[in-house]
């Protein structure tokens, strides 16, 4: 074990770590900070809950310490996916800059604009920001990124996922091309070897562990259910909540919307849950992880925002929910448990629809968890369908609250199957042919000139009229004449020639 003093490490830096209550660094810790130290790129592979994040933090702290910053130019730049990962990375430079008289500004979303350009006009050492709101801020001339010294891309495989590569790129080129570069990640996927190909000069390989594996201090279970109806899913949920010991506990759902159903049910059975995804404000999401960090709140339904890299370190339980449709989802979910040393629980529900989801993970882990059964009554669980709702989705089904209807065929073998209804089938009756209307009397015609009367109506000659459902062309009450009869219009006596100009 390496004592953070054998790093290299400043006295006022190595005197916070101790305040923070630490003296052994981890493996990655031990290797990155005299690398960074020494000004080498470094591309850091190692599993979730190793200590990436002090391992750029502390040298990054010590490098920045003879220096001053100029407004709206940083001289460290901090990459992270999301905003509880920015957040986290503000809170370890707090911590372990006590003493150093370093300024740091915080750019993510949610958050006023006005109130993060105050920060950057005034000049920070350390710009920790979530890549679309410092593009924004560049865009808006609020920022310049030519005094950049060091980047730091962080949870890169993650920024792989959400689709902030293109982002990542532009940011690389408008910062200096002689910065040093820190670049972590879990797993090495072939996107995030072609940046690091192109943007890192003769990076520091560390790899503490082999990507995508998971800490032996977690014991791993599965529980197999009969059928993928949500009712029984929350049904099995409840019974592994209640027959665990749970301190506290995270539950992954994979959409933001099964995060909200599966907290409202939790708290209906008197369970003490708060959802978390990323369509809540960020006031809401900071309040309900500060709320678990401190143990108000036992359970935290999460959608995979929650996943990478927040520092919640004592978390005893993890539950899946859903199975993750990515293999490395489910490592980074169970990884927020056996932190540190300490040991966890994780446990995953498996429908039969999760079976291709599943082989993967089994394939990615190298293992299979221990399979546990719940004393259950599965048929009793079955959901039924909502009144007035369509019986498959998409498909035309029963009368909605809309006004829609189910086709007259399913109508009619719907009324025969109702009880009380005539048990023959039910033939359309012939319809009898439309007798035609009365001819009815028309009114007298006013007096009008004879000449007059020769003539169609504006707007009425040679126009087809509707009766009786055919067509019949207006014909003049005389007998035989047809259009203009006798009579030609002046227009048409005009002479023809060359239009004068």
């Amino acid at each position: 074990m390496t004592e953070f003093a054998e790093l290299g490490l400043s006295s006022a830096t190595l005197q916070a770590v101790a305040d923070a209550g630490y003296h052994t660094a981890t493996p990655i810790q031990a290797e990155a900070i005299p690398a960074v130290l020494q000004r080498r790129d470094v591309l850091g592979i190692a599993q979730t809950g190793t200590g990436k994040t002090a391992a750029f933090t502390l040298p990054m702290i010590d490098r920045l310490a003879a220096g001053r910053a100029r407004a709206r130019m940083p001289r460290a730049l901090v990459i992270e996916p999301t905003r509880e990962l920015a957040d986290q990375v503000s809170e370890a430079f707090e911590k372990y800059s006590k003493g150093q008289k370093l300024s740091w500004a915080l750019l993510i979303g949610g958050v006023s604009f006005s109130d993060q350009e105050t920060k950057l006009d005034r000049g920070v050492d350390v710009l920790i920001a979530t890549p679309g709101r410092l593009l924004d801020h560049f865009e808006r001339g609020k920022l310049l990124l030519t005094g950049v010294q060091m980047l730091v891309v962080d949870e890169a495989d993650r920024m792989l996922d959400m689709g902030f590569i293109p982002d990542l790129e532009r940011i690389f080129k408008l910062t200096p091309p002689g910065k040093q570069t820190l670049f972590y990640s879990a797993t090495m996927p072939p996107e995030i070897t072609r940046l690091t190909k192109q943007f890192l000069n003769d990076p520091l390989r560390i790899e503490v562990a082999k990507p995508a594996t998971t800490a032996e201090t977690i014991a791993q279970y599965l529980v197999r259910i009969p059928s993928s109806d949500p009712k029984a899913k929350r049904a099995a949920l409840r019974a592994l909540i209640g027959r665990a010991d749970v301190k506290n506990g995270i539950v992954f759902c994979n959409r933001k919307s099964e995060v909200d159903i599966v907290a409202k049910s939790l708290r209906k059975h008197g369970l003490d849950a708060s959802p978390i995804h990323g369509d809540l404000d960020q006031q809401t999401r900071m309040r309900t992880l500060d709320a678990f960090r401190t143990g108000e709140l036992k359970l935290l339904v999460a959608s995979d925002v929650a996943a990478r890299g927040l520092d919640i370190p004592d978390v005893s339980h993890i539950f899946n929910y859903d199975v993750p449709h990515h293999a490395d989802d489910y490592v980074h979910r169970i990884g927020r448990t056996g932190r540190a040393g300490r040991s966890g629980q994780a446990f995953m529900i498996v429908t039969p629809a999760d079976g291709r989801n599943l082989d993967k993970i089994l394939k990615l882990i190298g293992k299979t968890p221990e399979e546990i059964t719940l004393d259950l009554d599965w048929g009793e669980l079955k959901e039924e369908p909502r009144a007035g709702r369509g019986r498959e989705r998409g498909g035309r089904g029963e009368r909605s609250g809309r006004g829609e209807r189910a086709p007259r065929g399913e109508r009619t073998e719907r009324a025969r199957r109702e009880p009380g209804r005539n048990p023959e089938p039910v033939v359309a009756e012939a319809r009898p042919p439309a007798e035609p209307e009365p001819e009815r009397s028309a009114p007298p015609e006013p007096r009008v000139p004879e000449r007059e009367r020769e003539r169609p109506a504006r707007g009425e000659r040679n126009r087809p009229q509707e009766r009786g459902g055919r067509r019949e062309e207006r014909r003049d009450e005389a007998d035989g004449v047809v259009g203009f009869g006798n009579e030609v219009p002046a227009f048409l006596q005009r002479p023809t020639g060359p239009r004068r100009s």
